[in-house]
């Protein structure tokens, strides 16, 4: 909605200025059925047309290096002052808060991090403990030893600006929200260096288990058609109302034949999951492009399925050719209880989530013409699919 203020300095005229100004809400109202899809996807067609200036994203892609400019990334030598770094598990700005807290403290300036069960919106505790279709309780609107947000924050001044004693709950560098147990716990320092990173590999049968695959080969296949993506269900992101952010049943999305489901035996104990979350991914694709999107899930006794984390990679490739792709599903703290399971989704797109791949291969600012692609997973012993998690091992429990 900022644009509407741009839109004065585009018109002279009260007439073409009120055209343009009921253009750009109708665009707003139809986002979910009309904006987000228009074509090319890159050169974002709701703003050409009512003349309003790029928003940053024709000139990071005519010329990558612009986009430094707006990164923080890179550039945490310039920033001395301390810093309290808030952020969600379900926030779409989650990683970057997390990646600013390691290099800050890489640099020797003093930081803070704190994680709860948020999306973008409900980081201020405004929704009561409710983010998506979990309740994780009033306790997760603040961390201990503060009543509200905006009190952790006015203690975090008081300290770095007035030397007041930090409170003894809240001594820790990093205080983080663990999911399933819904508990804050503090650290002290992030990434966690005892989480084992341990692989769950994807099996032929839709399993997922921590043993990887003896076949020779073993591969499953789905189409991807970009006329109709998976589309957006819960999950880190700021989109229109029609896709709320935050945890969600994925039972319609499971139900798509364009996403491949494996999932887990019920765990016989808890198995806590903190840090970041990768997937390891061998695929062939039959076009010159395409996205490889991987999710988790968390499926507790009643059959429910809710999203943790997900991620994507967009590739350019050989047709046929099968190829290695890593993917960043970012970061989570939640703990699987016994009797859950862990359920991997594996598909080609998040709409609009990330903007549809048409599998052509044509640059993002000229791509407008669909194709079909026929996707292969492979799963066997020489290219083992899996999941990359980083395990809390139990107290007392010796590394592995």
């Amino acid at each position: 909605m900022q644009s509407l203020g741009q839109l004065p300095k585009t018109e002279s005229s009260p007439e073409a200025l009120m055209t343009k100004m009921a253009t750009t809400l109708r665009d707003f109202d139809e986002l979910a059925v009309r904006t987000y899809w228009e074509l090319p996807a890159a050169d974002l067609p709701a703003i050409i047309r009512t003349g309003l200036p790029d928003i940053g994203v024709r000139r990071a892609l005519d010329d990558p290096a612009t986009s430094e400019e707006s990164r923080v990334d890179g550039h945490h030598a310039k920033v001395t002052v301390p810093s309290l770094n808030v952020a969600g598990w379900y926030d779409i700005f989650q990683q970057g808060s997390l990646d600013n807290y390691v290099a800050m403290r890489a640099n020797g300036v003093a930081s803070r991090l704190v994680v709860g069960p948020w999306h973008h919106y409900s980081v201020h505790g405004l929704s009561g403990g409710q983010t998506g279709e979990v309740n994780f309780g009033v306790s997760s609107c603040a961390p201990p030893g503060t009543a509200s947000m905006t009190d952790l924050q006015l203690s975090w001044f008081d300290h770095s600006l007035k030397d007041a004693p930090v409170p003894e709950e809240t001594t820790s560098g990093v205080q983080i929200f663990v999911m399933g147990i819904n508990e804050w716990r503090s650290e002290d320092t992030w990434p966690l260096a005892r989480a084992n990173n341990t692989a769950l590999y994807l099996r032929q049968g839709a399993s997922l288990t921590t043993s990887p695959p003896a076949e020779t080969s073993a591969t499953t296949p789905y189409v991807y058609d970009p006329a109709d993506p998976t589309p957006t269900c819960g999950g880190a992101h700021l989109t229109t109302n029609e896709f709320p952010p935050g945890p969600a049943d994925q039972a319609r999305i499971e139900q798509r034949q364009d996403v491949l489901v494996f999932t887990s035996e019920p765990l016989t104990e808890g198995l806590e999951v903190t840090g970041r979350v990768r997937a390891v991914l061998f695929a062939s694709t039959d076009g010159p492009s395409t996205d490889w999107v991987v999710r988790l899930c968390d499926v507790d006794e009643a059959g429910v399925s809710r999203n943790v984390v997900d991620g994507i990679v967009r590739v350019q490739t050989e047709p046929g050719q099968v190829a290695e792709h890593e993917i960043d599903l970012w970061s989570t703290s939640i703990v699987f209880k016994a009797g859950h399971r862990l359920r991997v989704h594996v598909t080609s797109s998040n709409f609009p989530r990330w903007d549809r791949n048409l599998n052509t291969g044509a640059p993002a600012l000229e791509a407008t013409q669909i194709g079909v692609a026929q996707q292969q997973i492979f799963h066997d012993h020489t290219r083992p699919s899996c999941l990359i998690l980083p395990v809390i091992p139990k107290e007392g429990q010796p590394l592995r």
